[in-house]
This record gives C-alpha cells, sequence and structure tokens, in this order.
C-alpha cells in the first residue's frame, strides 16, 4: 500500500484575524517561486515589490518575512495573484512553512519576530 503525504490546508495557518479582511491583502507572487502551500512565510522583493519564500541568505528584501500564504499558490511559470495575512493577525506556529533556507531555530526565531513586528503574531 502506497502513502501519501497530505499537503497543507487553505486557511489552516490562521488562529485570529481583524474584523473584516483587515488582515488580508491581495499580492503577486513571482514566476519561478514555486508551488506553494498554504502557511508559506513570504518576503516582499524591494525592486518588484512581489513576493517569493522568505529567504535568510537573500539580500533583495525577501530576507525580511513579510507576509504569510494562506491558500495553495503555483508560481512555478508565471506570476500568479494570491491572499496573504499581511498585518494584525494571529497564526498556528507549527503550521507555518519555513524556505529550504531556514536551517536552523535561531533562524525560524528571527523570522517569527519580523512577523511579530508587522502585527502577525505567532502562537
Amino acid at each position: 500500500m502506497s502513502t501519501m503525504t497530505e499537503r497543507a490546508r487553505d486557511l489552516e495557518v490562521v488562529l485570529s484575524e481583524a474584523n473584516g479582511y483587515r488582515s488580508r491583502d491581495t499580492i503577486t507572487i513571482a514566476a519561478g517561486a514555486g508551488d506553494l502551500d498554504a502557511g508559506t512565510v513570504l518576503g516582499q522583493v524591494s525592486s518588484s515589490k512581489e513576493y517569493v519564500p522568505a529567504d535568510p541568505d537573500a539580500v533583495d528584501g525577501s530576507e525580511v518575512a513579510a507576509a504569510v500564504l494562506l491558500y495553495r499558490t503555483d508560481a512555478s511559470v508565471n506570476s500568479a495573484k494570491a491572499v496573504a495575512l499581511v498585518r494584525d493577525a494571529e497564526v498556528k506556529k507549527p503550521v507555518l512553512i519555513f524556505g529550504a533556507g531556514f536551517t536552523t531555530d535561531e533562524l525560524k526565531t528571527t523570522a517569527q519576530l519580523q512577523l511579530i513586528n508587522i502585527g502577525i503574531i505567532p502562537r
């Protein structure tokens, strides 16, 4: 019997958010960013204002955690519109997805502190 792996569920990361849709924004995921699961921690590229998975080794602005993706989004080939938490929300810490560059707990903690600075609180 084969083993199946379930991907993160859309909106699973949300613990609470501000009234209405104040916590959310429609963002653009950069082409080539990949097939991203809900809960992925994103950084914003300074020059293009597009989002990619946050990478602590980057020097283009995406090294700073700036959003949390709410729905699975495929930007493997083309850029894609997506909905993300960008302010005033609480998220489930165990459900956050960090990119491959987050090799230590210290790097993950730094990204979580960056999220706290913009009002996204991991719990």
